[in-house]
């Protein structure tokens, strides 16, 4: 059985969670595995660089004059923090749309502070404050500049979710007709594919100009930039994505996914990393991956010591004491193409 993560509540065993590791490089030679690395998986969240890439190729980024903190949040599964809430203004502003021409719904934010103060307020939650509030800001960006149909621009028949699949089909290597198609929990499409192919787009990601000479190779570079400068873009306050990239120091690229999806691209050995918690449960990702990256040799003592509660990550109670914690116990394989390598 694969009891790669365990929970302990005191020093008792209480429950475990599987895993599947994927390791790619640039090229898509399969370097390290755990588990199942052809799983079919939705990556959820992990995708929004690449449907970043989509809205940059369109010229909207530029037309629309986005920053990097810009770029940045549309990669983001945000915590709804008001920096977050202003940037999503901010774009909707730029493009002279109203936050009711965001799809996305809404949910109570991450940060319990701001959805206290507008529950003081006597406010109500709007679309803004959901963690995908800046993936739809920028497609919305891109369809505008296009002159496309706002109010279709969720629909996979679309064109510019049709430019997302491409993108998805190009940098991961796997063909769209293949890919197959469900709703994500914003509404928009969500693309199925092997957890190979997806560490092979974060490979690319990190190092795009290994892979090609192109403009997608530019644009995941300038996303990809984006998100290491402004780490808390992409996530927020005490965020994996937001402290791994902070530590790591434009070294890391990373973004995670709903269901237990965590996916990571390494600037320096170009390696993709993609991680799914087989039951879905997100509590097993940080953990999960920081124990990749110490088996890959990715980063050193110093830097773990900062990253130390997701390492082990605690358990808490209701009143916040500390009664377990979430351990990694798995090895990963090396793969015949990394031994020749």
């Amino acid at each position: 059985m694969n009891h790669s993560i365990k929970v302990y509540r005191g020093e008792f065993l209480e429950s475990t969670h599987a895993i599947h590791v994927a390791v790619v490089n640039v090229k898509g030679e399969l370097q390290y595995s755990y588990g199942d690395p052809m799983r079919a998986v939705f990556p959820r969240s992990s995708m929004k660089p690449f449907q970043a890439v989509a809205v940059v190729e369109t010229g909207a980024a530029d037309a629309y004059q986005f920053e990097e903190k810009d770029l940045s949040l549309i990669c983001a599964s945000h915590s709804g923090e008001k920096f977050h809430r202003n940037g999503v203004a901010s774009i909707l502003g730029r493009i002279h749309l109203e936050e009711e021409d965001l799809q996305c719904g809404t949910h109570i934010p991450r940060d319990i502070e701001s959805y206290n103060e507008l529950i003081r307020n006597g406010g109500s939650l709007t679309p803004v404050y959901s963690n995908c509030s800046g993936k739809h800001s920028g497609m919305l960006t891109a369809v505008v500049h296009m002159n496309e149909d706002v109010q279709s621009y969720r629909e996979i028949t679309h064109p510019h979710q049709q430019r997302i699949l491409h993108v998805i089909e190009h940098v991961c290597s796997f063909p769209k007709s293949e890919i197959d198609i469900s709703v994500d929990g914003c509404g928009v499409p969500v693309h199925c594919l092997p957890l190979e192919n997806i560490a092979l787009g974060f490979a690319r990601l990190a190092t795009p100009f290994d892979w090609e000479s192109s403009h997608t190779a530019e644009h995941l570079d300038k996303v990809r930039n984006a998100m290491m400068e402004h780490p808390e873009m992409v996530g927020g306050t005490d965020r994996f994505d937001t402290d791994l990239m902070r530590v790591f120091n434009k070294r890391l690229v990373a973004k995670a996914g709903a269901e237990g999806v965590q996916c990571i691209g390494d600037v320096e050995t170009g390696l993709g990393i993609a991680i799914k918690v087989e039951d879905g449960n997100g509590r097993a990702t940080s953990v999960a991956a920081m124990e990749v990256l110490k088996q890959l040799g990715i980063g050193d003592k110093h830097l773990y010591e900062k990253l130390a509660q997701y390492i082990e990550a605690p358990v808490l109670n209701a009143r916040k004491d500390k009664i377990g914690r979430i351990t990694a116990d798995f090895d990963l394989v090396k793969r015949q193409e990394a031994v020749q390598s």
